[in-house]
């Protein structure tokens, strides 16, 4: 099986600096460019299912891939962004004011009362894996998640149940393609890349190129 996880474009939520996790925002008007270039950039990568966060952030970017590749995309709410709580909708610094406890440690496993736990993270992260394992054995599959979930979640594929006593060192960028392989007859996965966003880049020279002319 190969995986591709793709993060949604940039959101209205992004551009204001809002902490987004289940709280509702839709593409900006780059984040819906963004999703038209990462959509390109699948055209020529073989693709057989979509699946998606059910948040529209992440639906409309996955919309913009499936239109282009002639599929469906199948919604999966188990890929939504970490569960955040009273964080949803405030900024870093109003959070921090709040609780400033949680300025010691990452946002995403702040063990704040109301956010998801370490616990139902890994929960999510297993059962993601054993449904692939199922149903896409030998599939190419894209999912539209996001910034903070595709993180853990590769945390997860590196370390196990074990992920979150590690450090967690990707940055995950608006459109960003990360691609796992699970070769034949072998249980654990590899990594080809991660975070990649040359799509982007190579528009943004382009853009650059045709202002000089």
């Amino acid at each position: 099986m190969n995986l591709y996880l793709v993060r949604h474009g940039e959101s209205t939520g992004n551009v204001a600096g809002k902490i987004q996790g289940w709280k509702d925002f839709p593409l900006s008007n780059l984040g819906r460019d963004q999703a038209e270039l990462v959509a390109e950039y699948f055209k020529e990568l073989p693709l057989d299912y979509i699946y998606s966060s059910d948040l529209i952030r992440a639906s409309e970017t996955a919309e913009a891939i499936a239109t282009r590749k002639n599929l469906s995309v199948h919604k999966w709410k188990e890929v939504r962004e970490v569960h955040l709580g009273p964080f949803q909708g405030l900024s870093r610094q109003e959070i921090f004011e709040k609780y400033p406890d949680a300025a010691s440690k990452t946002i995403l496993t702040s063990g704040v009362e109301g956010t998801e736990t370490i616990d139902e993270l890994t929960k999510r992260c297993q059962y993601i894996v054993q449904q692939l394992q199922i149903a896409h054995k030998n599939n190419n599959v894209a999912i539209v998640s996001h910034g903070g979930f595709i993180s853990i979640f590769l945390m997860y594929l590196i370390a196990g149940d074990q992920w979150h006593t590690l450090h967690r060192p990707f940055q995950i960028g608006n459109t960003s393609i990360s691609h796992i392989e699970w070769p034949k007859n072998r249980r654990n996965p590899i990594f080809h890349y991660v975070n990649r966003t040359t799509h982007l880049v190579t528009e943004a020279k382009l853009n650059s190129n045709m202002r000089l002319l």
